[in-house]
């Protein structure tokens, strides 16, 4: 074999330009291999990315055997130079090539410096630091110097105007290296592992010289060029590159989305917008690209219900020309024709282009792989249920409504709790406690790359969806600390039908509940059973034996409540108070036995009763047997004339109004009983009492919406009230009550945030 001629092209990573410009030059060398910047040992895997089942944007996915998390990904979109220079040599039938350091290197040396680099390794060296724990010596950004060399602000704008609006093969290429050469010869000694990773190229393209007769491509990050084009002794590279430390890796493709390419995603080698991007390469070579946007933007606001004239488009692509032009630059970039979007499509109001940002700068693409790709279990398994259940990923969020009586609802329902035990939240329930309390569930979906990487750090509890949720589900009930954080998993493991986790919890559960004498710990627990006893039959689960699990809690509960309800401070009463209302409201939700029920509610009888009993706790008790039927109205008007009467300090007046009233401020409307007895205790303020407790009354009536403020004060003074303004008194108003609302009307009339 003779030695071959090597052609260097320095690209940037994800740059439509650079394809573009890229694709050109191997059309006219015509290599018989193209080598790639890229791990070597998932060689393998890229002549799958010419598939045409391959839709991008996608991932190389690399993880070590023995450490999934410690996961790395390489993105891929249509317009990067790699995947079109991947796409390029299989249609050509030239040998393709990874060539940098293999997955299992980077893995070892980050292992030992403990220090992890940024998403996908990208060789950009202001995005890149040294993966042995070192400060990188070369962190200057050079596509930045060279801008402001040129006169520009930013590199982002120089590289636009040069390289991907302005696409040209040969003499781009020869221009990039002579730039990168001048500024690395500033440099001085490179970070170790760059240095290694640079040797290993050298020493991939030294192989393939020898391997192939005819031209050799090589593709890479543009400020790898002149490490790569320099002689360097074969020698030295070896020593560098002796005694790495490999790790045995595994290796897949991912679907990827179009936000996740975007520097302000955190992507370290990201582009400012994927979506115009894709937009420069899928318009190439054709004078109205800037039309073609203006129309896009147009399209994503007449969905959005918003008129655009034809006359407007035209008036703003003018004007994107015009600003071009003083700005200096060949055509307009995506900053002048937003610019000119904001004056002449959305009159000015620059908060309006927030309406379409996301939608076109970002875009909404999820990449698609091969149903015969070789998968991380974990991901393959979310494949065949995402086709089950009829759900494909977007990464722009949509809403989806699930009835739980149908099979494929419940599926598609338990598949998207499954998921949530994992940590994978492409569904997150919309109204959690409402969703859970209906046969109809609502949920936000919205697709997020990183759920691959959950997926495979996964694999340590199961192959499938199915095992890897009981398993992790298992793990936490084991270290659960609480009653209540069991119950929760409980739930979580009968909404997500995991049999094991169910069977596991629900043993858990009772031997906690057993030992636990905790009141606060008991009343969360309730909640989340109740939720499950009580809609069980949409979930087909079985509720006998958390029924008398339930009902042993309640009982307990009500044992523990006086106790715990004495000499409280604020905040734990508040938090108390808190669990006593959502426990009650699901012990009223199941309806359990009359003994039960009796008990509960005695237990808050002894709350109202006790002595000690801290009094917002009282109040809240007193509120509670009061809906319950337990204390009659004529019993509630007394009991709040005794709590609220002039010979009761202030403070524990005021605890005991809140707790009564806090969540049933309505009853005043209706309840001339209680209105009087609060009446009476206003009354008996005197001004400085009153303003002190102004706070406390604003707590009580922000409950109220302004229709119901309204009907209050008509309650009280009649329905010829004017408020704020002029108040006067009406036939059997009371005159308390017109001389407090007089200072309490803006109040009511508020928003009740103040």
């Amino acid at each position: 074999m003779g030695l071959s001629d090597v052609a260097y092209f320095g690209i940037r990573h994800h740059g439509p330009g650079s394809a573009d410009s890229l694709v050109q030059a191997l059309q006219e060398l015509k290599p018989v291999a193209v080598l790639i910047e890229g791990p070597s040992d998932a060689s393998a895997l890229l002549p799958l990315l010419a598939r045409p089942e391959m839709q991008p944007p996608v991932a190389l996915l690399c993880y070590p055997e023995d450490d999934p998390a410690a996961t790395s990904f390489w993105p891929f979109a249509e317009f990067s130079p790699e995947y079109q220079a991947a796409v390029w040599a299989v249609e050509n039938n030239a040998a393709l090539r990874f060539i940098d350091l293999p997955s299992s290197a980077r893995f070892a040396a980050r292992a030992n410096a403990d220090d992890k680099t940024e998403e996908g390794d990208e060789t950009e060296p202001k995005d890149e630091a040294d993966e042995e724990g070192e400060t990188a010596s070369h962190r200057r950004d050079p596509i930045g110097t060279l801008a402001q060399a040129a006169g520009y602000e930013d590199g982002e704008s120089w590289w636009a105007d040069i390289i991907e609006q302005n696409p040209q093969p040969g003499p781009i290429f020869a221009a990039i290296a002579d730039a990168m050469t001048t500024l690395r010869d500033g440099e001085g000694m490179i970070a170790p592992f760059e240095a290694k990773r640079e040797a290993h190229m050298r020493r991939e393209i030294a192989a393939a010289r020898k391997e192939f007769d005819g031209p050799i491509a090589v593709v890479c990050g543009a400020w790898h060029v002149p490490a790569l084009q320099a002689a360097h002794s074969q020698k030295n590279d070896l020593a560098l590159l002796k005694g790495i430390a490999r790790r045995k890796s595994t290796m897949t493709w991912a679907p990827w989305t179009g936000p996740r390419l975007a520097l302000g995603y955190g992507y370290g080698a990201g582009v400012v917008a994927p979506g115009w991007c894709k937009h420069l390469w899928r318009t190439r070579g054709r004078r109205d690209a800037a039309t073609l946007w203006l129309a896009m933007i147009a399209a994503v606001l007449r969905v959005k219900g918003h008129l655009v004239s034809t006359a407007s488009l035209i008036e703003a692509e003018r004007l994107a020309r015009t600003l071009a032009a003083i700005r200096e630059r060949p055509k307009p970039g995506f900053e002048e024709l937003r610019d000119a979007a904001i004056a002449a499509l959305f009159n000015g109001e620059a908060l309006l282009w927030a309406l379409v940002e996301a939608e076109l700068l970002l875009g909404a693409d999820v990449g698609e792989i091969p149903p015969d790709t070789p998968l991380a279990p974990l991901i393959e398994d979310l494949q065949r249920n995402q086709k089950t259940a009829r759900l494909k990923p977007e990464a722009l969020e949509r809403e989806l409504s699930v009835d739980l009586r149908s099979e494929s609802g419940l599926f598609r329902s338990t598949l998207l709790h499954r998921l949530n035990v994992l940590g994978v939240h492409w569904g997150k329930l919309t109204d959690a406690a409402r969703s859970r309390g209906t046969f109809r569930e609502r949920w936000t979906l919205a697709w997020e790359p990183e759920y691959a990487v959950r997926l495979v750090e996964n694999l340590i509890y199961g192959p499938t969806i199915e095992k890897a949720a009981n398993g992790r589900l298992v793990q936490m009930i084991e270290t659960a600390a609480t009653l209540d954080t069991l119950a929760a998993l409980v739930q979580s493991a009968i909404t997500a039908d995991l049999s094991e986790a169910s069977t596991a919890g629900l043993a858990a559960l009772e031997a906690r509940a057993a030992r636990s004498s905790e009141c606060l710990e008991i009343l969360a627990s309730v909640p989340p059973l109740a939720d499950i006893i009580r809609y069980g039959e949409a979930r087909k689960t079985e509720t006998k034996r958390l029924s008398g699990l339930m009902e042993r809690l309640i009982i307990e509960a009500a044992i523990a409540l006086p106790y715990a309800a004495r000499d409280l401070d604020e905040q734990a009463a508040a938090t108390l108070v808190g669990a006593m209302r959502k426990a009650d409201e699901a012990i009223r939700l199941v309806e359990p036995g009359d003994d039960v029920l009796d008990g509960w509610r005695n237990g808050l009888a002894a709350v109202l009763e006790g002595a000690r009993s801290t009094a917002l706790l009282a109040g809240c008790a007193a509120h509670l047997l009061y809906e319950a039927g337990r204390l009659s109205a004529e019993a509630a008007a007394g009991l709040l004339g005794r709590r609220l009467s002039p010979g009761t300090p202030v403070t524990a007046a005021a605890g005991f109004f809140e707790g009564f009233f806090s969540t049933a401020g309505q009853r005043l409307i209706y309840d001339e009983g209680l209105r009087s007895a609060v009446d009476a205790w206003l009354k008996s303020l005197d001004e400085d009492a009153f303003i002190a407790h102004l706070p406390l009354l604003r707590r009580v009536f922000s409950n109220l919406d302004s229709m119901e403020r309204r009907r209050l004060i008509e309650a009280v003074l009649g329905r010829a009230a004017r408020l704020p303004a002029g108040l006067t008194p009406a036939p059997g108003g009371g005159e308390a009550w017109r001389r407090h609302l007089e200072r309490l009307g803006p109040l009511l009339m508020g928003d009740g945030n103040g």
